[in-house]
């Protein structure tokens, strides 16, 4: 979940590219028990190549239980050279 929320709250800002995760660092504060987990990803630096994104994991009683820092680099990959991606 941390991975994921990271990765778009960089990828929110390309939309040519695919980005790829070079790197992610996790800190875990406490333990979940059970109940709802919300992830929140929110983007650090980086408007180029590279881009660096944190997480945190929030618990049901609105502690955060972990965090996490990534860094995403855009790919070689356009995405306007996908089926899925291209313009009709």
């Amino acid at each position: 979940m941390l991975d994921d929320a990271a990765f778009y709250a960089a990828n929110s800002l390309v939309s040519d590219r695919f980005l790829l995760t070079t790197g992610f660092t996790l800190l875990f504060t406490r333990p979940i028990v059970g109940g709802k987990v919300t992830a929140e990803g929110r983007w650090i630096s980086g408007q180029r190549r590279v881009f660096i994104a944190e997480a945190r994991l929030i618990d049901a009683s609105g502690e955060e239980a972990a965090r996490g820092t990534g860094t995403f680099m855009r790919s070689r990959i356009a995405l306007s050279s996908l089926g899925g991606y291209r313009q009709p």
